[in-house]
């Protein structure tokens, strides 16, 4: 961070010190001025801390430079590389506060896959990526459920759309959007020719009530019969639910739950998440005209990572980063990719700078 952005802030910080200590300020502007100096405080004190590990980086470098014993030199190693974790991670503090991340980035998702171009072959890379997201959210203590499910009779999936409820899910998975390509040689294959199939991938966060006003009358609701793994409640109670947005069409389904009063509530929910999502899009799309969709069209050539099991290669397509290890990429193991993703949205927010006006409003 500049020293003239400290400066700048550290003068409106004094500015507002002296403005409030004085009885010209009314109790609405006091409320204004008081919250724009607690995050400037904010700042500064994060600021600072940065600075304090660079000082104390330094010196121990030059202490490092002038030691000539070889036990002593491995604790300036050990000690320095503590430093320099603590000061990365200040830094990603501070990142986080000047160029804030997505508001939803603390929310659970509604995760959606879709079977692609590629037939039964697609359907089955459905059902890998359903356990691989599985596996990842269970590494992290997230509880994944699936909420509706449309599969096929060799195990492959059409579409699923899975709950996963948990601190930060949107900030770790809203980069998996998108078309899933996958090149590898169907178990129906006899002549064994890789064939490319694809899945789409869709990520909505969850959002509150609050969020998203929908008057009951814009609503249709309709019950049924839920179909699929249950028990015998699914043959005999209408407690599938499905809600249809009449002003947007937007249309989603709920048949996890015995109850039909639970199913409607996380019909909700999905919905109010689909309807905030079209929203944001609708805004991202004034910006760009060239924007691409959240999930594509399913065909092979739009992809945001490719999935090639001859060369056990997995690349994703947004970072250009390619890593030979598929095999435990597809068991959850996705840490890598996501923190890449991740680091590359916070650097992106970087080059977008920060205003110091901007601060308190």
């Amino acid at each position: 961070m500049s020293n003239s952005l400290q400066q700048t802030m550290q003068a409106r910080y004094d500015e507002l010190t002296q403005l409030l200590s004085g009885p010209a300020v009314d109790s609405r502007q006091r409320h204004v001025l008081q919250k724009e100096l607690s995050q400037l405080t904010t700042f500064l004190e994060k600021m600072r801390a940065v600075a304090g590990c660079d000082a104390e980086i330094v010196l121990l470098e030059q202490q490092q430079s002038q030691n000539t014993d070889p036990e002593m030199a491995q604790l300036f190693l050990e000690e320095l590389e503590l430093l320099n974790a603590k000061k990365q991670q200040l830094q990603q503090e501070l990142d986080d506060l000047m160029f804030p991340p997505n508001p939803y980035d603390k929310k659970s998702v509604f995760l959606e896959i879709r079977a692609g171009a590629g037939g039964q072959e697609a359907a089955l890379f459905a059902a890998d990526l359903l356990k691989m997201y599985t596996s990842y959210a269970l590494s992290k203590g997230w509880d994944a459920r699936v909420v509706s499910v449309s599969d096929t009779d060799l195990g492959g999936i059409k579409d699923v759309v899975v709950s996963v409820e948990g601190d930060g899910v949107y900030g770790h998975l809203k980069h998996e959007s998108g078309v899933h390509r996958v090149q590898r040689v169907p178990a129906t294959e006899t002549q064994g020719r890789i064939h490319t199939s694809t899945a789409t991938v869709a990520v909505l966060p969850e959002v509150d009530e609050v969020d998203v006003d929908i008057s009951p009358d814009q609503l249709r609701i309709d019950f049924y019969r839920a179909s699929g793994a249950g028990g015998q409640h699914v043959n005999t109670t209408d407690s599938a639910v499905r809600i249809t947005h009449i002003p947007t069409g937007v249309v989603v389904t709920c048949q996890d739950e015995r109850s039909q009063h639970k199913n409607k509530a996380k019909a909700m929910k999905m919905l109010r998440s689909r309807i905030i999502t079209a929203h944001q899009e609708k805004q991202e799309a004034e910006l760009s005209e060239h924007r691409k969709e959240l999930i594509g069209r399913g065909m092979r050539a739009e992809k945001v990572r490719t999935y090639n099991y001859p060369q056990n290669r997995i690349t994703d397509h947004q970072v250009d980063l390619t890593l030979k290890k598929l095999d435990f990429v597809m068991t959850g193991q996705l840490d890598e990719i996501i923190e890449a993703l991740m680091q590359h949205e916070r650097d992106e927010r970087r080059k977008k700078g920060f205003t110091p006006n901007a601060v308190g409003k």
